[in-house]
């Protein structure tokens, strides 16, 4: 399954170095190392906000390392200043959308659950019951 991650900020430059900034994060990660790859966007995914400048990808396998993602983008967001939104599409055009304004303020127990709600989203087919994040809102603390 190949998935893409978008992050939207307030302004094209800023973007643009958070783009650059998680693609070295999500480099870090020895189980994700090999599966990110920058592409330049075909137009601003659904449901987007702010600027943006291109989009990384992963290929993943099934059974792949959703909980990888997830957590690296948690955790990349709860690191950030400023505020960023990370959205992730699936191929089937289901998007799972995180905020940096709804992680920062989370324990360490709710950085694990979000980290496993968004591994669980990108595991799943989509349905009209599953996390909020899916349709379009932040996941958060909340959801």
């Amino acid at each position: 399954m190949r998935i893409t991650l978008a992050v939207a900020t307030e302004t094209a430059d800023r973007a643009s170095a958070a783009t650059d900034d998680l693609y070295d994060w999500l480099r870090q990660d020895p189980e994700l190392r090999g599966l990110v790859r920058r592409e330049s966007p075909v137009g601003a995914p659904a449901g987007a906000m702010g600027a943006w400048s291109e989009v990384l990808s992963l290929v993943l396998a099934p059974g792949g390392p959703t909980a990888a993602v997830g957590a690296a983008v948690v955790v990349w967001l709860q690191n950030r200043r400023g505020n960023q939104t990370v959205t992730i599409n699936q191929p089937d055009g289901t998007q799972i959308v995180v905020t940096s304004e709804k992680v920062r303020g989370l324990t360490a127990e709710g950085t694990s659950d979000l980290a496993q709600r968004v591994a669980q989203a990108l595991q799943q087919p989509p349905s009209p019951d599953t996390i909020e994040g899916r349709t379009g809102r932040p996941a958060g603390p909340e959801n």
